[in-house]
């Protein structure tokens, strides 16, 4: 079998009505997104509803067939009740959970796994399922997806084109056509369909399209290859140490090189044998990258367990920590295949291994975007062992991330934490409760400052103002970074201390106690050139002259 011959549906008719009807779908859901979500994408069921459109559509535009349309339809209701779920809870447990969208964006992995090996017929073959139907539908979506997203780019540049072209006229109506919201997801969604019906009528063009691509993208695995085998060599006879004294990204960097090597693999290894390239030094440079995944992965591995060895379990750490099984036992596999094809059917190896790790791949997936793992109560069990065992003192200990990172069982922890018999573990939660946003730590230094480090003059005799500023700024890293000074305004009509934060570029007004800070008036001002801890700051009523008529005052000072 080869690119171009040998398909299922390389041979089947056009279908005519194909754009029409897939300009209609998706247009027609992109109008009820808009409808749905417009100024309102906080309600849960009308998320829920823009997903189950989007995904939904996007299934039945991809799958349909003349002759085949009540499994596609079916698919279609699937992934659009699966997507609708996560959306829903996403949105409506979002402050309370860790990693919403990670598990979101785990479904969509799902999805996208899940969409060749439908289109391959997976239900009804299961593991006898070609490998070369599934290849096909790969990059057959992809290439059509590409080429339908351009077209949707080109569409917006002639209508942009046309409404410049109409102002000429004195005509905006096209031009404020374009800024309605409506019309920007039916018109993208319109395009977007009729081109991609368009070119799933054209399965042998996108066939000799898909030939062009692989050939282009094959140039890379020479060069990629070589790079990669120099790295490892490098790194064995400097030492691993090296990655992580030199970067902190050590990890995305090494799972995006595998990556790129797992890509380049396939798109040499092909659908089958016929497909091979003869090339003796592509075919080696496949076989190279093949072998370099599994020490990507591994030293992916060592960089992230040194981090979790430093800092603990998060949940972005944890789904980093699935990110890097996953590509580990990606190579594992493919190491497996090589040894069991050996020099004859290494590249038929392969491709089982591909087919095994990619339903392995689709129903982890799957499992992570079900809420059925805790990431945050599982973070937040270390966390708590890492301060009880001592590794962690109380003073760097994030309090922080307990309240803002891992979701409902983080601020149950911190609540206790908050009543601890440790003093100043108590003392340090009980700030991290009352953090009206999440802060970041700045060159490593601990969540809180502690009173010595913070440089400011409190122009007030009272000690209870004195704890409630120095608990504010505690609480708000990004007020007072340098030298500040607080005046006392009294008391507001609530009965809470009014005060003023100045600063060298500015000054705010704050009710302390408070959760948020309250801006009054324009909080810049053109300050002396030298603000410093010998300047004089003050409070001064100067009368000022105003207009008035008939005995009210009209707009700002005259002075």
């Amino acid at each position: 079998m080869n690119d171009e011959q040998g398909d299922s549906e390389a041979t089947a008719p056009d279908w005519p009505l194909r754009p029409w009807l897939l300009a209609g779908l998706l247009g027609a859901a992109g109008l009820l997104i808009h409808l749905v979500t417009h100024e309102k994408d906080d309600v849960p069921w009308r998320m829920a509803v823009a997903a189950f459109l989007f995904f939904g559509s996007l299934g039945a535009a991809f799958t349909i067939e003349r002759q085949r349309w009540k499994e596609p339809a079916a698919f279609a209701l699937v992934i659009g009740l699966v997507m609708a779920g996560l959306a829903w809870r996403a949105v409506t447990y979002g402050n309370h959970l860790p990693d919403e969208q990670y598990g979101f964006a785990s479904g969509c992995v799902a999805t996208a796994l899940a969409l060749p090996l439908f289109q391959a017929g997976f239900l009804k073959t299961r593991l006898r399922t070609p490998y070369a139907e599934i290849y096909h539908h790969i990059w057959t979506d992809a290439i059509s997806a590409a080429g339908a997203l351009a077209f949707t780019g080109l569409s917006w540049v002639a209508l942009a084109i046309l409404s410049q072209l109409f102002q000429l006229l004195k005509f905006d109506f096209l031009k404020d056509l374009m800024n309605e919201g409506w019309f920007g997801w039916t018109f993208s969604a319109l395009a977007f369909g009729a081109a991609l019906g368009v070119l799933r009528n054209e399965l042998k063009v996108l066939g000799m399209l898909r030939t062009v691509v692989l050939l282009v993208l094959s140039l890379l695995a020479a060069p990629l290859a070589l790079g990669l085998v120099f790295f490892l060599l490098a790194t064995a006879i400097s030492g691993p140490g090296v990655l992580w004294q030199a970067t902190r990204n050590a990890t995305p960097t090494l799972l995006a090189c595998a990556a790129g090597a797992f890509v380049l693999t396939c798109v040499i290894v092909r659908q089958d044998d016929a497909a091979v390239t003869r090339n003796r030094v592509m075919r080696l440079a496949a076989l190279a990258l093949a072998v370099v995944i599994l020490p990507l992965a591994v030293f992916a591995a060592v960089s992230l367990g040194l981090r979790l060895n430093q800092y603990g379990l998060a949940p972005e750490r944890l789904w980093g920590m699935v990110a890097v099984i996953v590509a580990c036992v990606w190579g594992a596999g493919y190491w497996a295949a090589l040894i069991a094809g050996r020099k004859a059917d290494w590249a038929g190896k392969l491709r089982q291994a591909n087919f095994l790790l990619a339903i392995g791949a689709c129903a982890l997936a799957l499992f992570l975007a079900l809420p059925i793992l805790d990431f945050g109560r599982i973070s937040t069990a270390n966390q708590l062992h890492r301060l009880e065992s001592g590794k962690v003192t109380p003073d760097k200990f994030d309090y922080a991330a307990l309240r803002w990172d891992f979701g409902d069982g983080g601020r149950q922890a911190l609540a206790r934490l908050a009543k601890s018999d440790n003093a100043r573990v108590a003392e340090l939660a009980a700030l991290a409760q009352k953090q009206p946003d999440r802060p970041y730590a700045y060159g490593g230094d601990t969540t809180f400052r502690t009173e010595a480090q913070i440089d400011v003059r409190i122009q007030s005799e009272d000690p209870a103002l004195h704890k409630l500023v120095i608990d504010y700024l505690q609480t708000h890293r990004s007020v007072c970074l340098k030298f500040c000074v607080v005046l006392d305004l009294g008391k507001d009509r609530d009965g809470k201390r009014d005060v003023a934060l100045v600063e060298q570029y500015g000054y705010q007004r704050v009710s302390l106690p408070a959760d948020t800070r309250v801006h009054v008036g324009n909080a810049r001002y053109d300050v002396p050139s030298q603000f410093d801890r010998a300047s004089n700051v003050e409070i001064r009523a100067i009368e000022q002259r105003y207009i008035f008529v008939d005995g009210r005052r009209v707009g700002e000072p005259l002075d």
